[in-house]
């Protein structure tokens, strides 16, 4: 046998030497793969290990699976909101005591972390709290750094990258508080600090020293179903809203006139391309505004007198920017422009 590897030009040192290299070659792409998937996370994305015991709560060793074809079996009516957030898969961990009441932990796990922030957003009521080490300083504008747990009568509601989380204690003790914080940090903890949507970054805060964003009201969303929970349209689906669009509103309170409160509602809605903002804006003007004439331009926002107040919008690239209830046409205006300004500055794409 050794006489016919010479023959070939091959001697047992050489053999050895290429068994090395190939040990070391797969050696290298197997690390690489171990340590990129612990960077990103998302090696085991549809995976998160809760503890089998807490305090004096114990859970089954497998969770309840809920999806997207059995999620109005197991919740009545709100299904939809969950499906409009691009909506994965629900894992139900039911912790019980013998004496001090259960414990629901409700995991939703979504498309991305957007989608997770969205439905935090819808309610930023309760208490904040920290479950994890997060950045003292974060780039950018950030509104939630201190909101991504928010606790209140049993109840704590999370943003930990793209988990939406809900614990809930049956009964409020400072036992059950304890556990239930304990199985936030849980959840919470190795997850990536994401940053907030960016189409939620591009709101300025503040308009003029005069208008003031109210930051508890900011909601995230891409479903015209949640839009009619935060504010009212229509029954239909005017805007063209689907899980390809994103939208965030918040209303701008009026700073100077404390004793006689006012506030317009702002919305910006992002689209694949500037075709599908144009039809979606004609139309909103065609069922919102039908008797009204149709002034799209690119130069100045359209402007509207209704009975609430005075209502502007305006297309820019592939996003939509109105202002509603605005008291007169000089503060819609200067709502979008400003609003125009940060989408030019921060959107980058906004011409596709």
């Amino acid at each position: 046998m050794v006489d016919n590897i010479n023959k070939k030009g091959f001697d047992i040192s050489s053999i050895m030497k290429l068994s090395l290299k190939i040990t070391f070659v797969v050696l290298t792409i197997t690390m690489t793969m171990v340590i990129c998937g612990g960077a990103s996370g998302k090696m085991n994305a549809g995976k998160l290990d809760l503890p089998k015991t807490v305090g004096v709560w114990n859970r089954p060793d497998s969770p309840r699976l809920i999806n997207s074809k059995n999620i109005f079996k197991y919740m009545n009516g709100a299904g939809e909101l969950y499906l409009g957030y691009r909506f994965r898969h629900l894992e139900v961990f039911d912790y019980t005591s013998a004496d001090q009441g259960n414990i629901l932990v409700e995991l939703y796990f979504m498309e991305s972390s957007d989608d997770a922030f969205g439905l935090l957003s819808l309610d930023w009521g309760g208490e904040p709290v920290s479950l994890d080490s997060a950045p003292a300083a974060i780039s950018n504008q950030s509104f939630t750094a201190s909101t991504r747990a928010l606790y209140g009568g049993g109840l704590l509601r999370l943003w930990s990258d793209y988990i939406y989380a809900r614990i809930m204690a049956e009964r409020e003790t400072p036992a059950s508080k304890e556990a239930v914080l304990a199985l936030g940090q849980a959840i919470a903890a190795g997850a990536q600090y994401s940053p907030e949507p960016a189409l939620v970054k591009i709101l300025p805060l503040a308009i003029d020293a005069v208008w003031k964003l109210r930051v508890d009201r900011l909601s995230f969303f891409r479903s015209y179903l949640v839009l009619n929970s935060i504010y009212y349209l229509s029954h239909e689906n005017i805007l063209d809203l689907d899980l390809s669009a994103e939208a965030a509103s918040a209303p701008y309170q009026y700073i100077p006139g404390s004793g006689d409160p006012k506030r317009s509602q702002f919305l910006l809605l992002q689209y694949e391309n500037t075709e599908r903002g144009r039809q979606a804006l004609n139309h909103f003007h065609d069922a919102y505004l039908p008797e009204l004439k149709k002034e799209i331009t690119a130069d100045s926002p359209s402007l509207f007198k209704l009975e609430d107040g005075w209502m502007a919008y305006k297309l820019i690239g592939r996003h939509i920017a109105i202002a509603f209830e605005s008291p007169d046409p000089e503060s819609a205006r200067a709502i979008l422009q400003k609003n125009e300004s940060n989408l030019l500055k921060k959107g980058g794409d906004h011409e596709k």
